[in-house]
Order: C-alpha cells, then sequence, then structure tokens
C-alpha cells in the first residue's frame, strides 16, 4: 500500500510533508525519532516534523513509545484502522549504541487488569546489549 492510500484510509489529508515524513518511517529499520526524521528529511524544518507526528498519532498512523532514552521514538502503526494491541510488540534498547530494535513477533504479553480500567497502549522495553555490542563488550 502506497503512503497516499495509507494516510486517506487514516483519514489524514496526504501533503506533501506528511507523505515524506510517512515514507521515511516506512522505510526506517526502527522506531525513529523527532532528531532522526529531522537528519533524513534535511529539507523540512523541526516544527513541521513534529506536527506531522502529533498528527499521525492522534490518528493512529504511528504509536509512540519510550525507550528510556529522553526521546520519544515513533513507529507505524500496521492496523488498519487504529492502532490495537495487536500492533503493539516487545522493543529492546541497547544501552550501549542506544538503538531501539523492533521485535514484531514477540507480542506483549496480556495483563489482567481489573474490570474498571481500559487500555489505550502498551510500552513493552526490554534494556541490555545488542549482539554486536556484547561482542564488543566480552572482547574489550
Amino acid at each position: 500500500m502506497n503512503t497516499e492510500t495509507i494516510l486517506q484510509k487514516k483519514g489524514v489529508k496526504p501533503t506533501p510533508n506528511r507523505v515524506l515524513v510517512l515514507r521515511a518511517m516506512l522505510e526506517a529499520v526502527r522506531p525513529v525519532s523527532l532528531s532522526d526524521l529531522e537528519i533524513q528529511l534535511g529539507s523540512v524544518d523541526r516544527s513541521s516534523i513534529f506536527r506531522v507526528l502529533t498528527l499521525f498519532a492522534a490518528h493512529h498512523v504511528v504509536h509512540e513509545l519510550e525507550d528510556g532514552s529522553g526521546m520519544m521514538k515513533y513507529e507505524v502503526c500496521a492496523g488498519e484502522e487504529e492502532c490495537t494491541l495487536d500492533d503493539m510488540h516487545v522493543h529492546f534498547y541497547c544501552e550501549s549504541c542506544h538503538k531501539t530494535i523492533c521485535f514484531k513477533d514477540l507480542h506483549i504479553p496480556s495483563v489482567g487488569l481489573p474490570d474498571d480500567y481500559e487500555v489505550s497502549s502498551v510500552n513493552f522495553m526490554v534494556k541490555g546489549l545488542c549482539p554486536e555490542c556484547s561482542r564488543k563488550h566480552r572482547e574489550g
């Protein structure tokens, strides 16, 4: 599905900046921060990217996650309607190289909350060393 179709299905008008941001996010191999997108999209200013990300989050084009780095990360939702718990998966944050890696096949375990609670999002972050940094640490 192309970027314009994704945006239209989510009820977002596909302006040039929105298409650029979504395309960059779809090409990314891991969740991206505002700074990552600013570097990648040199022609789009930071405030414009932030406005696009805020709109995308409100329309469930992306979901936000905190990885402990101090910067919010964003990832495109897989679902055609809203981000659901099925879109939520385990993430790994490398404390050495500071990369956040998605494990899309590792789903977040179900948490049995009391009946009066309504879940809107879940963030499941595992922290440690990625294989490359772990190897460097052992050898170093």
